[in-house]
């Protein structure tokens, strides 16, 4: 079984953990340790799993992922108001081959999502994402795709797969399941034109960092389709990293990048969230436990709602256009808007789950004008080829 494969948490962190005070996580979380062996995973809504393995790195890491300074920083941290219980399963190590390894993140995240437990992938590199993508298999048929990253990793033709390259297989691989995939966050120098234009072609979405900068909000229906979500620590200013030379000078906060973490928790969508490329400082060890935090604490402010389930609590907008009706909803509750686009209906199942689609106030303002997003056009577009 994969879960054989886990290593248990270094004796350091539970040392660490004996000396916290009661509220801090360290002393809530069910751990996987050498005594005890693993969490009984009946009773979790959230797993922890670090993944060593980094062969793949574009740019080769001087030296092994450090889960275990992460998992301190983490543990230190206070519960929220919480009802979540969370297992720390431990780490994968490196297998004889890359191979092996993705082979056994692919089985432990089926594993869990088959029992509904939400993976959080404290990952070395990227193309973990691969196998986390492909976990999916056989238990979700369509899958929506969010990175955060400041580059869309096409990599060049013919590349093996890398930390640079992971998302040309994901869209080339069979079975293809990917229904679409948005990147929030790309900063145009670090992007080929060539790779820009895939990005049009795909009628996938992309979102500059500037734009997200300037009103951080526009991630939040983007996270609200997603699946699963691939975070990349390069997406983050080197000045809040810890001013590694891999990082660049611009990038999100970590007050922004922590948003964006409680965005796609509160996703009642998002099964799996990964945090990749990460450095071995003690400044970023601080910031990728906050980031786990504010996902956690996303996650226990999850509301399932849809105007389709419960229309009385939604305020329905008719707004007309030269070609069709675009419909509004704002839920009461929550002040979420989504909009159901009529030409999405048809008798194609890849469709079905895409006619109601997240949006933001200022999309239904911006409609009021006949100023239509262009993303209505790419999910029509994209459901037809």
């Amino acid at each position: 079984m994969a879960f054989d494969f886990l290593v248990p948490i270094e004796d350091k962190v539970l040392a660490h953990t004996e000396l916290l005070p009661p509220q801090s996580l360290g002393k809530n979380i069910h751990k996987h340790t050498v005594r005890d062996g693993l969490p009984v995973l009946a009773i979790a809504s959230i797993a922890l799993i670090g993944v060593k393995e980094s062969r793949n790195a574009y740019e080769k890491k001087p030296e092994k992922l450090d889960v275990s300074a992460i998992r301190i920083q983490f543990y230190k941290l206070l519960m929220g108001n919480w009802n979540s219980n969370i297992v720390d399963m431990g780490d994968i190590e490196e297998g004889d081959t890359v191979d092996d390894t993705y082979f056994v993140v692919k089985e432990i995240v089926a594993g869990l999502l088959e029992e509904n437990i939400i993976p959080i992938i404290i990952g070395a590199t990227q193309d973990i994402t691969y196998p986390s993508y492909r976990a999916f298999d056989g238990i979700k048929d369509m899958i929506n795709l969010v990175a955060v990253d400041s580059r869309f990793d096409f990599g060049m033709e013919d590349e093996l797969i890398s930390s640079n390259s992971y998302m040309s297989k994901i869209i080339t691989d069979k079975p293809n399941n990917l229904f679409n995939f948005s990147n929030i966050g790309y900063q145009s120098y670090f992007n080929a034109q060539e790779e820009i234009d895939l990005m049009e072609r795909l009628f996938f979405d992309a979102y500059r960092l500037g734009d997200l900068i300037n009103d951080i909000t526009l991630a939040e229906p983007v996270l609200r389709n997603a699946n699963m979500v691939s975070l990349d620590m390069r997406s983050v200013r080197s000045a809040d990293i810890g001013y590694s030379n891999n990082f660049s000078p611009n990038g999100f906060t970590g007050r922004e990048i922590c948003a964006i973490s409680r965005y796609a928790g509160i996703s009642d969508n998002v099964g799996v969230f990964g945090i990749y490329e990460m450095e071995n400082t003690n400044q970023s060890s601080q910031l990728i436990a906050q980031i786990i935090w504010y996902f956690i604490e996303g996650f226990n402010f999850r509301i399932k709602e849809s105007p389709y389930t419960n229309s009385e609590a939604f305020t329905k907008y008719t707004v007309p256009t030269e070609t069709e009706q675009l419909i509004y909803y704002k839920s009461h509750f929550t002040e979420r808007w989504w909009v159901e686009v009529p030409s999405l209906f048809s008798s194609n199942t890849k469709l079905e789950s895409s006619s109601l689609l997240p949006c933001t106030e200022k999309d239904y303002l911006d409609a009021c004008d006949q100023n239509i997003p262009e993303r209505w056009f790419k999910a029509y577009k994209k459901g037809f080829n």
